[in-house]
This record gives C-alpha cells, sequence and structure tokens, in this order.
C-alpha cells in the first residue's frame, strides 16, 4: 500500500510511480484532508503514496490565523526544533526513526533543512515549509486547494481527514461539538521571542551545547549561553512576576496549561527555583570568560535559521505584553541590547476526548466517515502531530483500497503514541472533569521488557543511570525490530497487492 523503507534496504526507490499510476487505475473517490499543517500535509503524503488521489484542503490566505504569517504548508509557528534526534536513548528520536522508515515528508524536509542544534534535529523553518509545499504541489495524485471548510464536510466526502491543528476554525469546531456532544477542551501553546544574533554580547555569552553534546550538523558548541549571577536571577524572576500580561479573554479564563509549553513567567508563579530547575538549569555548561566561577542560572538560545543570523530563547514562550519583555529579557546578560526579529504570543489549542470519541484507526465513533491527525487527537509536539497525520494517511488509505491495515504494535514509538490517543488513557474515577491531557511520546507510553537488562557485557551488575540507559537502548531495540515487521507482514504486501 505503501512505499517504505526497511532498515537500510529501500523497498521504494527515489522516482518510483505511485501504485496507481503503474497498475492504470484511480479509486473513484479521493481522500479529502482538511489542514495543511504538519499531520495534514504528511496525511496527504501518505495516502498519495499508497495510490489513493487526495485533495488538501488548506484556508490559508484566504483565511489566517493569530500565529501563522505565510501560506506555505507545515509552517512552524514555536520552535523550529523537532527535539533529540536521539534514537537510541529518547522516545522522540526513536520516533524519528520510525518514521524514516515509513518514508515521512516531514522528516526527510527536516533533514534536508536541519541546523546546528547540539542533540536535537532543529530546521531552517521557511526551508522546511518550502519543501513540503513543494513536495505536495509536485504530486501527481495530490490537489491543493484554498479555502476554508465551514462547518462539517460534505456528505458525499466518504473518507475525510480533519487534521486542522491548535488552530482550528471556530464554525469546524462548533460543527465537531455539536456532532460529538462533546465540549472540546483548550490550552494555550506559547511563542518564544527570536533575537537577531548580532546583537548578542558575546563578551558575556558563549556557544556550548551542554555537556558539549555533538548533535546532527551540531559542533557541541551549538547554543548561545547567557550567564546569571543569585542576585541577577531573583530580580529576573521579580519582574516575570511582575511583568505585565496578556488580558485573558472570557472564553479563556478556565484554559488550562499544558506543561511540556508553560509560559516563563508561569513557570516562575510556581516557586523562586522553579525556572533555574528548568530552562534556566545551569548544569553541564561552563562559562570560558569566568572558567572558575560556576552561574547560578543559565539562559540559551538556540539557531533559528541556516544563516544562523537568528536565535530563539530556549523555553521562553509567554504572555507578557510586547513593552514588558523587550525591557525584561533585556535584564538577561549579554541580552542588553537584543534586537527582537520577533516577540512571544499565545495562541488557543483545541484537542478532543480521543479515547471516548475516536476508534482504534482515529475514525469518529459518531461519523466514521471522519477520521482525526494531529494536536487535535492529544498528541503534543510537531513530531508526534506528523507521526499522527502518518498513521491516519495510512489507515485512509487502506480504507480508499478496501485493505484492512492493523494498528502498529504498541511496542513501537508510534504505536505507544496511537495507543495513547485512543483507548491508553485511564478515565478518572470519579464525577470530576475528564483527565485526559496532550501527550509527547515517551517511554512511560511503552510496554515493559519482558527481561530488562540488568548486566553490562562484561557480566557487571548495571546500576543507577546504566541501568536507566540500557532499559531504554533495549526499548529502542525492540522498536525498531517491531516496525520493521510490521512494514514487511502489513505494508509491503499491501504494496503488492
Amino acid at each position: 500500500m505503501s512505499f517504505v523503507s526497511v532498515g537500510a534496504h529501500s523497498t521504494r526507490r527515489r522516482n518510483a510511480l505511485p501504485l496507481c499510476l503503474m497498475t492504470g487505475t484511480l479509486p473513484l473517490e479521493p481522500i479529502h484532508v482538511i489542514g495543511g499543517g504538519l499531520a495534514g500535509s504528511e496525511a496527504a503524503w501518505q495516502a498519495a503514496n499508497a495510490g489513493v488521489r487526495v485533495i488538501l484542503h488548506e484556508m490559508r490566505p484566504q483565511r489566517m490565523t493569530e500565529a501563522h504569517r505565510t501560506d506555505d504548508f507545515a509552517e512552524l509557528v514555536c520552535s523550529n526544533s523537532f527535539r533529540s534526534d536521539d534514537a537510541a536513548n529518547n522516545a522522540v528520536g526513536l520516533l524519528h526513526a520510525e518514521m524514516r522508515r515509513l518514508s515521512s515528508l516531514i522528516m526527510r524536509a527536516a533533514d534536508a533543512n536541519q541546523v546546528p542544534a547540539g542533540g536535537a534535529l532543529a530546521v531552517d523553518r521557511d526551508g522546511f515549509s518550502a519543501a513540503i509545499t513543494k513536495a505536495l504541489s509536485d504530486h501527481p495524485l495530490i490537489e491543493l486547494k484554498r479555502g476554508e471548510i465551514e462547518g462539517l464536510p460534505p456528505d458525499d466526502w466518504t473518507n475525510v481527514i480533519v487534521a486542522t491543528g491548535p488552530l482550528t476554525s471556530e464554525s469546524l469546531t462548533r460543527a465537531i461539538r455539536e456532532l460529538t456532544d462533546e465540549k472540546a477542551l483548550a490550552f494555550f501553546d506559547a511563542i518564544a521571542p527570536i533575537v537577531h544574533r548580532d546583537s548578542i554580547d558575546m563578551s558575556t555569552a558563549w556557544f556550548q551545547s551542554r555537556y558539549d553534546k555533538i548533535g546532527p550538523g551540531g559542533t557541541g558548541a551549538d547554543y548561545i549561553n547567557c550567564p546569571m549571577t543569585k542576585e541577577q536571577y531573583d530580580d529576573f524572576v521579580a519582574a516575570l512576576l511582575a511583568g505585565e500580561k496578556t488580558d485573558f479573554k472570557e472564553w479563556e479564563t478556565s484554559t488550562p496549561y499544558f506543561d511540556g509549553c508553560l509560559p516563563i513567567e508561569v513557570m516562575a508563579e510556581r516557586g523562586a527555583e522553579t525556572l533555574r530547575h528548568g530552562p534556566m538549569k545551569p548544569v553541564g555548561l561552563t562559562n570560558p570568560h569566568h572558567p572558575t566561577l560556576k552561574a547560578y542560572a543559565i539562559v540559551q538560545l538556540r539557531q533559528d535559521n541556516k544563516l544562523g543570523t537568528l536565535y530563539n530563547m530556549v523555553g521562553f514562550q509567554t504572555k507578557l505584553k510586547y513593552g514588558a519583555q523587550q525591557r525584561i529579557f533585556r535584564m538577561i546578560p549579554g541580552l542588553e541590547n537584543a534586537e527582537f526579529a520577533r516577540l512571544g504570543g499565545l495562541h488557543r489549542n483545541t484537542f478532543l476526548n480521543s479515547p471516548k470519541l475516536l476508534d482504534e484507526q482515529l475514525r469518529l465513533k459518531a461519523s466514521p466517515r471522519l477520521r482525526f491527525a494531529g494536536q487535535m487527537t492529544g498528541c503534543e509536539g510537531y513530531v508526534e502531530s506528523a507521526s499522527i497525520g502518518l498513521i491516519a494517511g495510512l489507515y485512509a488509505a487502506a480504507d480508499a483500497r478496501g485493505l484492512s491495515l492493523p494498528s502498529p504494535p504498541p511496542t513501537t514509538a508510534l504505536g505507544s503514541l496511537l495507543g495513547h490517543i485512543t483507548g491508553g488513557h485511564l478515565e478518572t474515577i470519579d464525577s470530576g472533569p475528564r483527565s485526559f491531557q496532550p501527550m509527547n511520546v515517551n517511554f512511560g507510553l511503552f510496554p515493559p521488557l519482558a527481561n530488562p537488562p540488568t548486566r553490562k557485557a562484561d557480566g557487571t551488575r548495571l546500576r543507577g543511570n546504566e541501568k536507566v540507559a540500557a532499559k531504554r537502548q533495549a526499548l529502542s531495540a525492540r522498536a525498531l525490530t517491531d516496525i520493521d515487521c510490521w512494514i514487511a507482514d502489513h505494508l509491503q504486501p499491501a504494496m503488492a497487492a
């Protein structure tokens, strides 16, 4: 059904024709994908590569959102980081590896447009979205349509993927609520400021990755670090707490935040030491200007574009007003004269109570012709969103061709994340509010190992962090074996059908 790569051996030629073009047939009914973000773009790509016609609907530029600035597909509106690319030791890095095996368009564009970021995979955001837009525009089975889909899709659209993301239009959100009789939850996803590189005082700041870790395209010195003394840190936290914040609208007052993307001032409200144990932690870094002086806290900035002219403030998502941002962030040593290419902001994120509303293949139980993908389903993060778009596209293509596609094994990163969304969540046991919340992929979602490693290769017993690392590596190895088997058992036979 799909052309995929297994391990190091590709089963897809780079310029191979889609299956339907090889057979000379086209499905009577196309798949409609609503939303051209990461999930929608990946879903359209996967379905089209499986030999099914796709119509990809994107409302921009006819109707813009509060966060987008272009009409490109898969525009990154928050961070430019896809986080860790370490497949052996990190769950999101493992998800990267699985998606590459599944010929992910998002990962292909990310790899082609990466910028140095230590152990992380970060991208030039404009180059990344331009590559996605070109690939979709050039695909012979993908038709791009601009314009908003108001309300539910027409009844004669029998195979639909809704991937409208955290900025779903009010009319579609209202229609979904009416159909499901379920109120969507919301939280705020915050945007970090971006600083012009040449406005940073490098006589105070320095380049270094934490613990000098070298990542894809990096050197071990991929972050700009700005040190703080205890007095400077205390003054900074006090300013954050006192700074003027963006006013909430009436419908936003009870909106919960997602802990993975808290505004920095909200973290400061949780305790004076919270920031220096979070995004401002000083560990693994040595100031070359004062090698024997240990910083009390450190602010890091990460490269944001290929030219290296822009750096974003890591973990500094904020709902401070613009004037307060400039004044407070210029209190940071090294940023006294910072020029901001973009200041921070907020946008609302909506998502479904997916374990209750969706089936195992992401179809809406109340209307199975509608399948959901991306952040609307309750996954959090660029890679997670794209991965759910990937599997939604494969599911939709299987339906279009009258085939059955089993879910990826729960032992895989993709399968574990899908399991959380469609059934891995534990409901509340009282009459309180539902507790389903967005989730990043993590090893806590994986089934435990039958025989966890306890000893090193030389026979000595694993202890402490060694044991944790060995367990993660075993989980990753199992996952990659199982995703390869799933591809071989289910996708390759479908491709040959």
